[in-house]
């Protein structure tokens, strides 16, 4: 394995695996432990957990081997991901689950990054395959996007139609399962009937995405959600940036989520500054600085690098 590790260390993958729970610490731990009885080649560079949103980021690396044409064949992560998928789906009822950041399922969005090396195609490859297991073997619903698309849908679209962006508890929490049972549109892989304890996930390969979250005061969320439309690129503020106001916490606590499509081209400084501007025009001064939920695409791959060479 070592070996192996060290001879494929610069063709990277990094999965960005989301799951609606945080609040349970018995199922995330069941969930890690999962992973960690793998052999060790993925490892969970990171992760991420909030609370209010009852929500956890995993960010995970490895390796992709190739044929001898150049087509990927093999990647050790696509079994960890598996078993983490499965250990949630065994621990964790959509049905049972409330907070203030949308979902469409447990296992609510898996996205695939090349790093070092590694190509968007190695990511597409992988996140179709892990999208085919899913699909046939846990029977839930998968939608596809990006590079992993036929036709590079874009993840927000897919969340649009499937009504991701609207609440349907207290008017600012998603609960339950909020979808007709037989889906709108034909998913791309696994069943158009969906379990309500297990909903559907969204799976797709991009380039890399920060995600940077603002908080910002304000008593009405409304308020909050009009300022993260007019940041976003869909409202006609920064290019390449997505945006969605967010309860976080107690009633006049909100966060600005944003999805970073091009960081070097836009980059969380010119968010900052853009929200900044467009709440001091609508008279709220108290926005704080905002914060990332994941280390630096560089700052992945040095600390994953270092981590192979110490073996």
């Amino acid at each position: 394995m070592k070996n192996m590790m060290k001879q494929e260390q610069s063709m990277l993958l990094c999965c960005k695996l989301y799951i609606s729970e945080s609040r349970n610490h018995a199922a995330l731990e069941y969930i890690e432990r999962a992973a960690a009885v793998l052999d060790g080649e993925t490892v969970i560079m990171k992760k991420f957990q909030d609370r209010a949103y009852n929500r956890i980021k995993y960010s995970l690396v490895s390796y992709v081997v190739h044929d001898s044409t150049g087509s990927p064949i093999y990647s050790p992560m696509q079994q960890t991901v598996l078993a983490m998928v499965e250990a949630a789906y065994e621990t964790i009822n959509l049905e049972l689950h409330s907070g203030a950041h949308p979902r469409l399922g447990v296992v609510d969005h898996i996205c695939f990054h090349p790093l070092g090396e590694g190509s968007l195609e190695d990511a597409a490859w992988l996140a179709k395959s892990v999208a085919v297991d899913i699909g046939n073997k846990f029977q839930v619903p998968v939608f596809l996007y990006g590079d992993a698309h036929p036709t590079g849908k874009a993840l927000d679209t897919i969340r649009r139609d499937l009504g991701y962006f609207q609440p349907n508890y207290m008017g600012h929490q998603w609960a339950g399962w909020a979808i007709p049972e037989v889906l709108p549109e034909k998913p791309d892989v696994g069943p158009t009937q969906v379990s309500e304890a297990k909903g559907i996930v969204v799976i797709g390969a991009s380039p890399w995405v920060d995600s940077y979250n603002v908080p910002i005061t304000s008593i009405d969320v409304s308020v909050t959600r009009k300022i993260a439309r007019m940041v976003s690129a869909r409202g006609g503020g920064l290019p390449a940036v997505q945006a969605i106001g967010l309860v976080h916490g107690e009633d006049s606590t909100h966060e600005i989520a944003c999805m970073l499509l091009e960081p070097n081209q836009v980059g969380a400084d010119q968010v900052q500054n853009q929200i900044e501007l467009i709440a001091a025009q609508k008279g709220l001064d108290q926005v704080e600085k905002g914060y990332f939920t994941d280390f630096s695409q560089e700052t992945i791959l040095e600390k994953y690098k270092k981590l192979v060479c110490a073996y």
